[in-house]
C-alpha cells in the first residue's frame, strides 16, 4: 500500500522537500496558503537581497542563471530562481496552492501521554513508517473558503521560523499604541504590501523603525531612500549586531573562514572525542584570533565607534547565532547624511506624538512606528497541532534549543520531520542536506536509533549552542560553527563517505559547498 507523505509549506525547505521524496517514488502533497512557490520571499522588502554569497547559496543541480552576476541577489531574483528550480524539477503538479493548513492531529494506537512516554524507539519502531498511526490535517482552501480533511501517514512540516506569526511587545496599559495618534505596523504587513503601496505609505512620514536584525536595517534604507534628511528614519535597537559592508574580510572569502573543516577545528562541538576537544581547546587563540581579524576589519571599513554600533558580543558568538547580517550597499552614506539616526534604548513606550526613549527627555515625534521585532517561530510551529500534548513536547523546555533529532525528528513524535526550524548560515545549503537525509530515512535506507540515544545527542547539541551563541540566543537552533560536522552525521546516518575532497588538504582546507555532496548515498 502506498504510504501517504505531506508537505506543509511551498518555500525553500518544502521545494527540497518535495523534489527529494517524490524521486524515492512517493507522490507527495505540498499545502501551500499562498498561490505561488517561494514561502517568505514571496512577501520581502522591495531592498531586500541574499544574505548570502550566491556561490554558497543554490541549488547542487541546479545553478544561478548566468544572467545573475550580482554577489548578493535581489529579492525578485531569488524568487524567481525557486519558481525556476519548482518548475524545472515538476514540483508544481505536487501542490496544492491556497491551502492554509490549519492544524495536524495524531491518530493512532500510541497517542496518550502514557504510552508516548514508555516508547524505547521512536513511535514504537524506530522507523518512518512503522507505527499503525496516521494524521489527519486540517486545511482551509481560501479558494473555495472551505474546510477539507486529509489523511497522511507521514508529515514534514516546511513552515520556516520568519513569517505568520510577528513578535511585538507587549507594554502596560497606557503605554502602548493604542494612545499613539499615528499608525502602528510589523515588518511583516509592511512587506506584504506592493511596492508602490509600501512607497505611498512612507513618503514624507517621520518613521521609527524599532528592532536589530536584517528586516530593520532593510526597512531603515528604504525609508531613508523615500524621504531623504527632510524626514530622516530614526532606528531604535536594544542589541547591536555585527553588520557586514560585504563577504570578503582583508581579501579572505566567508567560505574559508566558516565553511572548512579547520575552521571547525577551532571550536568544540556537539559529542566530540577526546582528540577533538582538545584540538579546539589548544586552538582557541587562533579562534579568538579570527574573529578578531573580521571584527577590525569592519570596524575599519565602518564608522561603528562613530556612532557606538560595536557589538558587545564577538564575531564568533553571532556567527554561532545566526545573527551577522550583510547592510545594503551604501547603508552608511545614508547614515552619514543624517537620513538615519539610530537610537540605543533598552525601554520605550508610547504617547499620542511618538515614543517615549529611556534615558531621553524629548519625545520621539513619529508618523509611522514599525516594529522589525522578529517572529514568534516557537508558537508557530506549536500552533501546528492540535493535541496539546504534542505542542508541549515540539516546544520541549524555554531553557533548551527546540528538541529536534538531527534538527528535524522529535524523539517523541512519531511519523512527523521538521526541515525548516534550525538555521545555519546558508539556509538552502543545510535545508537540501536535510531533506536528502529525509529521502533515505523514508525510504527506510536506515533507522533511527533510540530514544535515549536522540535525546542525548540533541543535549549535546543544546550545550554546543549555549557555549557559543551567547546572551541567551541558543534558542535560535543555529548550526553555526559546526556545519560540516553536522552533514558528517547525517553522511553516516546515510552510509556514504562524509570525506567529500580529494586528498587530504583539500578536504582540511578547501570549503564545503552543496556540489560535493552530489550522488550520495549508501557507500558513495
Amino acid at each position: 500500500m502506498e504510504k501517504r507523505v505531506a508537505i506543509i509549506g511551498a518555500g525553500i525547505s518544502g521545494l527540497l522537500a518535495c523534489k527529494y521524496t517524490s524521486q524515492k517514488g512517493f507522490n507527495p502533497i505540498l499545502f501551500e496558503a499562498k498561490n505561488e512557490v517561494g514561502g517568505l520571499w514571496t512577501q520581502t522588502l522591495e531592498s531586500t537581497r541574499l544574505q548570502n554569497v550566491k556561490d554558497f547559496f543554490q541549488f547542487s543541480d541546479f545553478p544561478w542563471p548566468s544572467s545573475v552576476k550580482d554577489t548578493f541577489p535581489k529579492n525578485t531574483q531569488l524568487l524567481e530562481y525557486l519558481q525556476s528550480y519548482a518548475q524545472h524539477f515538476q514540483l508544481l503538479p505536487y501542490i496544492k496552492f491556497n491551502s492554509l493548513v490549519i492544524n495536524i492531529d495524531y491518530v493512532g494506537e500510541s497517542d496518550s501521554e502514557d504510552e508516548i512516554q514508555s516508547w524505547e524507539l521512536w513511535g514504537g519502531v524506530g522507523k518512518a513508517f512503522g507505527s499503525k498511526g496516521k494524521w489527519n490535517i486540517k486545511v482551509h482552501d481560501t479558494k473555495e473558503d472551505s474546510i477539507k480533511d486529509y489523511e497522511f501517514d507521514f508529515v514534514i512540516l516546511c513552515t520556516g521560523r520568519f513569517s505568520g506569526l510577528p513578535e511585538i511587545p507587549e507594554f502596560s496599559v497606557g503605554n502602548g499604541p493604542e494612545i499613539f495618534s499615528g499608525k502602528v505596523l510589523h515588518s511583516m504587513d509592511y512587506s506584504a504590501m506592493d511596492n508602490e503601496s509600501a512607497k505611498e505609505l512612507i513618503k514624507g512620514k517621520r518613521i521609527a523603525v524599532i528592532g536589530s536584525g536584517k528586516s530593520a536595517i532593510d526597512l531603515a534604507f528604504e525609508c531613508a531612500e523615500a524621504n531623504g534628511v527632510d524626514n530622516p528614519c530614526t532606528l531604535i535597537q536594544r542589541t547591536i549586531h555585527w553588520m557586514l559592508p560585504d563577504a570578503q574580510p582583508w581579501g579572505v572569502s566567508f567560505g574559508f573562514l566558516c565553511f572548512t573543516r579547520f575552521s571547525e577545528l577551532l571550536v568544540h562541538k556537539p559529542g566530540e572525542g577526546f582528540l577533538s576537544s582538545f584540538l579546539a581547546t589548544l586552538l582557541s587563540p587562533l579562534r579568538f584570533a579570527i574573529s578578531k581579524f573580521v571584527e577590525s576589519y569592519v570596524r575599519w571599513k565602518l564608522p561603528l565607534k562613530k556612532y557606538n554600533l560595536v557589538p558587545k558580543e564577538s564575531f564568533v558568538q553571532e556567527i554561532s547565532s545566526c545573527q551577522i547580517l550583510f547592510l545594503p550597499e551604501n547603508f552608511f552614506d545614508k547614515v552619514e547624511q543624517g537620513s538615519i539616526v539610530f537610537k540605543k534604548s533598552q525601554q520605550y513606550s508610547f504617547c499620542k506624538e511618538g515614543l517615549i526613549l529611556d534615558g531621553e527627555s524629548d519625545v520621539l515625534k513619529a508618523d509611522i512606528v514599525i516594529f522589525a521585532t522578529g517572529y514568534k517561530g516557537d508558537q508557530k510551529l506549536r500552533n501546528m497541532f492540535a493535541s496539546p500534548v504534542f505542542q508541549n513536547l515540539i516546544a520541549g523546555s524555554p531553557n533548551s534549543t527546540i528538541p529536534l533529532y538531527r534538527q528535524m525528528i522529535h524523539p517523541r513524535v512519531p511519523q512527523v520531520a521538521v526541515v525548516g526550524y534550525s538555521e545555519s548560515i546558508s539556509n538552502l545549503y543545510t535545508f537540501e542536506m536535510r531533506c536528502k537525509w529525509l529521502s533515505f530515512f523514508l525510504d527506510e535506507t536506515f533507522g533511527l536509533p533510540r530514544i535515549k540515544e536522540m535525546e542525548e545527542d540533541i543535549e549535546e547539541w543544546d550545550k554546543y549552542m549555549k557555549r557559543y551563541a551567547g546572551n541567551g540566543k541558543f534558542r535560535r537552533s543555529c548550526l553555526g560553527g559546526a556545519h560540516i560536522w553536522y552533514y558528517d552525521q547525517l553522511c553516516k546516518d546515510i552510509g556514504c563517505n562524509p570525506r567529500r575532497k580529494k586528498g587530504f588538504f583539500s578536504d582540511l582546507f578547501e570549503p564545503y559547498g552543496l556540489p560535493d555532496y552530489n550522488g550520495i548515498g549508501p557507500g558513495l
